[in-house]
């Protein structure tokens, strides 16, 4: 199956668990507080089994500043201890909406200096120009487009999948 642009449709359930890091040359823009804060074509996405793909940019394609370390951290049994920013711009704060792996778990290495985001947090972000819609809940920072399938984990009754 194909978009009407002619991309091929990827759903959810054929991407694999542990999750896979693969290397993504489209173009990836980030905007948030009335600007674009990151943009980059040597993203990273990771795509794991019932979630759209998160994608991970360069720490050096988002704009000086914007990303605040804050305190604490979560684990996650693939890629290791994530520790957060607020993303800050022009007055405006998203608390703790990017995250980033330091220093990942064996097999995740291609995720060190590289830095995700909550889609749902900023003002919009962009795959190759198409806006892309978050996955659903506050927990996880899929981001889907229009030749990406579900049903995706994270709405209300899916916590268990």
């Amino acid at each position: 199956m194909t978009t009407q642009s002619g991309k091929p449709v990827e759903s959810v359930w054929d991407y694999p668990r542990p999750p896979a890091v693969v290397s993504c040359e489209l173009t990836v823009q980030i905007h948030f507080g009335g600007v674009e804060i990151a943009s980059s074509t040597q993203s990273l996405r990771v795509l794991e089994t019932s979630h759209p793909p998160t994608f991970y940019l360069p720490i050096e394609s988002f704009v000086p500043g914007v990303l605040q370390p804050v305190t604490g951290t979560t684990a996650c049994e693939f890629k290791g201890v994530a520790h957060y920013f607020d993303v800050c711009q022009d007055g405006q704060r998203a608390q703790r909406a990017a995250w980033h792996y330091p220093q990942p778990t064996a097999g995740f290495e291609p995720l060190a200096g590289h830095v995700a985001v909550m889609p749902g947090a900023m003002d919009a972000c962009f795959v190759d120009g198409e806006r892309v819609t978050a996955q659903d809940g506050d927990f996880y920072g899929g981001w889907i487009t229009s030749e990406v399938v579900g049903p995706f984990k994270g709405a209300p009754g899916t916590w268990g999948w």
